[in-house]
């Protein structure tokens, strides 16, 4: 079954309500974004959350030094690269990582060999210019496939409870990452698309 991670999340609210549908994993941007989150609510939130439900820190081209303190402090189990990172930056974190990939054509995946040894996972996302994620824009799924071959891959960009049936047969990912897609406005999340597409995603995969 495809491992499912909420991410944007800026209400313990929502956060809490992720939990109960038994998600895996739940996001906290730290980084410029509509959905930013402040190190002091993101600790507040990662603090209330039972086992079991793994926190994501999502940061952007940040130093080093700043990061540690900063995910330390926030108690982040995983942190999520959506920048220019090295292969080399990601090693040196003492943190499992996540490097996340803008799709564009097959021509993006040439850079994930580089990072196969660095990394626990890919998030793959839809290149859009001047956008580091959260675009609500899908991307070509078969790449995503193709992807695979370079470690575990977690599919994102321009997911919705209508398409992510179709997403996760197409791919069968390791995960499924959504934001926008569950939202009433940016960081605010819609319970019942969340619950729809937590629904969709265990029908897809009964369904197999």
């Amino acid at each position: 079954m495809p491992r499912i991670k909420i991410c944007g999340i800026t209400r313990e609210a929502d956060a809490q309500f992720a939990a109960s549908l038994g998600v895996d994993a739940v996001g906290f941007v730290l980084a410029k974004s509509p959905r930013r989150i402040t190190p002091e609510m993101a600790r507040k939130i990662t603090s209330s959350l039972p086992p079991f439900v793994s926190t994501v820190g999502v940061f952007v081209d940040m130093d080093l030094d700043s990061l540690r303190q900063i995910a330390a402090f926030c108690k982040f189990d995983w942190i999520q690269l959506h920048g220019s990172e090295s292969p080399e930056y990601c090693r040196a974190l003492d943190f499992s990582v996540l490097k996340a990939i803008r799709v564009s054509s097959r021509q993006s995946l040439k850079a994930m060999a580089a990072y196969s040894d660095s990394v626990g996972g890919f998030v793959l996302d839809t290149y859009v210019k001047g956008q580091a994620g959260g675009t609500g824009k899908t991307f070509d799924w078969v790449i995503a496939r193709e992807a695979k071959d370079y470690g575990p891959v977690i599919l994102s960009g321009g997911l919705t409870p209508e398409n992510v049936k179709e997403a996760v047969s197409t791919v069968d990912p390791y995960g499924v990452d959504i934001s926008s897609g569950v939202e009433s406005a940016p960081g605010i999340k819609d319970h019942l698309k969340m619950r729809r597409f937590v629904e969709q995603v265990r029908y897809e995969t009964r369904k197999g």
